[in-house]
């Protein structure tokens, strides 16, 4: 038997990534700093693809922006996106969709589009076809920001099930690889999280090869040392290991 398709995975797990609070590690290590990338967003149009329950997509539509749309693979995350929607209205827009078919968008574009862990369950060329959708669908100095897991992290010593990696393969030759792995929430759980390994080279020629040309910021996230005083029991076992990247970049 295969290896579960996203959808399924997500589809199997969306209750368990229903939250408003953080729960996730991520909710700590990046998504805080990938909103703070996405800002201002007041007056503007937004698209989250790959929104899952809508827990960052809640956190754009409650800066003010003027649309909001989020769009998911996973019919069961949606489901849980709108059934928060429809409990404290922010008017944001949910449906069923790929991230690399984006034709049900038709010719609207967006001001700021974010693609939170995305790209870790696409291969390179599905990141590549979806990379291209988005330029299309991204105005004229619009941004575009999105988060992978650092492509290091499987690679790394140890099988802290904080964030962790199985390796299939090595650093070139295992690229497009699934590696499957967990990510620790605050509860003492975990929920099944996947890598399709990528390197750097291969998410810089993508965006080269969609339209972008400007130089794009990149950060490497981690831990912080703020983040281990609150919580030296969770946060304390990842100090100094790199978790996650994040990029974005501008049309």
């Amino acid at each position: 038997m295969g290896p579960r398709s996203a959808k399924k995975i997500f589809d199997d797990s969306s209750e368990q990534w229903s939250r408003d609070e953080p729960r996730l590690l991520s909710d700590w290590t990046a998504r805080p700093f990938l909103l703070d990338w996405c800002l201002p967003v007041e007056g503007k149009k937004v698209l989250d693809l790959g929104c899952g329950e809508g827990y960052f997509t809640r956190q754009l539509g409650n800066k003010g922006a003027s649309e909001v749309v989020g769009i998911d693979i996973s019919p069961g995350m949606i489901e849980m996106a709108c059934k928060k929607e429809s409990e404290t209205p922010l008017g944001i827009q949910y449906s069923v969709g790929c991230a690399t078919d984006l034709g049900t968008l038709n010719d609207a574009t967006f001001d700021v589009i974010s693609a939170v862990f995305v790209y870790n369950y696409l291969t390179i060329d599905q990141m590549r076809q979806s990379m291209a959708q988005i330029y299309q669908h991204l105005a004229e100095d619009g941004k575009f920001v999105f988060s992978l897991p650092h492509p290091v992290n499987p690679f790394l010593a140890g099988d802290d099930s904080k964030f962790h990696f199985k390796r299939s393969g090595g650093w070139f030759s295992g690229k497009d690889n699934i590696f499957e792995g967990t990510i620790a929430m605050s509860d003492g759980n975990t929920v099944s999280v996947r890598c399709m390994h990528k390197i750097f080279e291969d998410v810089m020629i993508s965006l080269k090869d969609a339209g972008f040309h400007k130089f794009p910021d990149l950060k490497e996230l981690g831990v912080t040392e703020e983040l281990i005083e609150q919580d030296e029991e969770f946060f304390g076992p990842l100090r100094d290991k790199p978790l996650h990247i994040a990029m974005r970049v501008e049309r």
